[in-house]
């Protein structure tokens, strides 16, 4: 019987050139080699010396991208870098083909531990979210505050709308997908994203729209896009299903850092209801709700996360030095890495 596993994704050195990836006015993308990982770093210049280092991971799907509408308005109080994660962006796959939660967590653990910037302000929107909330329960000295943007924690009653993207987790989903909807243009591709991803689609401007449908052709041209895709939804469902210390909402509750929840009221993907039980759990937050919102808050409403933030920033001036301070708890290895989920839980193989 056949396999219904993607097929195999050549090496990170033998895979084919494509597009250049777009850098806003005043970005900077440069390649950052790891053990097991190669990230692609996007940057903004700090407005001056001595602002404290922040970090910004995307969701599922997305890249270091969905960051560059809201890091020009925190350029002066931070100096920004967001990441893209393994197998997304401009980063290829890892060496390891691990896209679980702790995986990605291990790849902004590492990230951090190699550049020395911790503790930073980190920041994670829906899958980031989760994989953000991983790294600040397991590595407290990496982290001064932690702002999540709907983030993929565990709901019992998940949404209609977001069943589909959970069922790329199936095995074999992806490559069906992707045979279902081979003549699919790029635009339309774009125009389902959107649609689903923002609580008011008109809010995308027209040179946003060009822009993301350039990065969806790009993007197609992967070999591995879809298993990144597939893998890393297979990846938020079985931490969905842990228990016991690595369950993410045990973790939540273990968070020392100051935290910064935003919530959309026409989020599709994360349910706005699970805002309170976000705001109970992780012991030192407020929350921000976004009525008009959807899933991206930060590129919807910038604006009005940057403002968030920055209360943040002034209520927590005198405790943020401090609380990067903490040893590092429960699942950290001496390597730098965050342990988790069972080995090869969700890598297949």
């Amino acid at each position: 019987m056949p396999s219904t596993e993607p097929p195999s994704v050549p090496p990170a050195n033998v895979l084919p050139k494509v597009a250049a990836i777009r850098a806003a006015d005043g970005e900077r993308l440069r390649s950052v080699h790891l053990p097991g990982m190669t990230l692609t770093v996007r940057s903004r210049r700090p407005a001056r010396e001595g602002l404290p280092p922040a970090l910004y991971v995307h969701g599922l799907g997305g890249s270091s991208q969905n960051w560059s509408a809201l890091m020009p308005l925190l350029d002066g109080v931070v100096r920004s870098e967001a990441l893209d994660l393994p197998g997304f962006g401009d980063s290829p796959p890892p060496d390891d083909g691990d896209y679980s939660i702790t995986g990605h967590a291990r790849a902004v653990v590492r990230h951090l531990d190699a550049s020395g910037r911790g503790p930073v302000h980190l920041f994670g929107n829906s899958l980031g979210g989760a994989v953000v909330t991983r790294v600040a329960a397991a590595r407290p000295d990496l982290v001064r505050t932690l702002t999540l943007v709907s983030p993929a924690l565990p709901e019992i009653r998940v949404q209609r709308s977001a069943v589909p993207t959970g069922l790329l987790a199936v095995p074999g989903v992806a490559a069906l997908f992707t045979r279902l909807t081979r003549e699919w243009t790029a635009e339309q591709r774009v125009r389902g994203v959107r649609a689903l991803c923002y609580g008011d689609p008109e809010r995308v401007s027209e040179e946003g729209f060009r822009n993301a449908v350039e990065e969806m052709e790009r993007r197609l041209q992967l070999p591995y896009f879809w298993d990144a895709m597939a893998r890393s939804a297979r990846g938020i469902v079985n931490a969905y299903t842990l228990g016991g210390q690595h369950a993410l909402w045990r973790q939540a509750e273990r968070v020392l850092a100051p935290t910064l929840l935003v919530y959309g009221g026409r989020d599709q993907l994360v349910a706005y209801r699970m805002a309170q039980r976000a705001a109970r759990a992780f012991r030192d937050s407020r929350l921000l709700t976004l009525p008009d919102a959807g899933h991206v808050a930060m590129m919807e409403y910038p604006e009005a996360v940057a403002t968030a933030f920055r209360e943040l920033l002034a209520d927590t001036a005198d405790t943020t030095d401090t609380v990067g301070t903490g040893k590092p708890v429960g699942d950290e290895r001496t390597d730098g890495a965050v342990d988790g989920e069972p080995a090869n839980q969700t890598t297949g193989g």
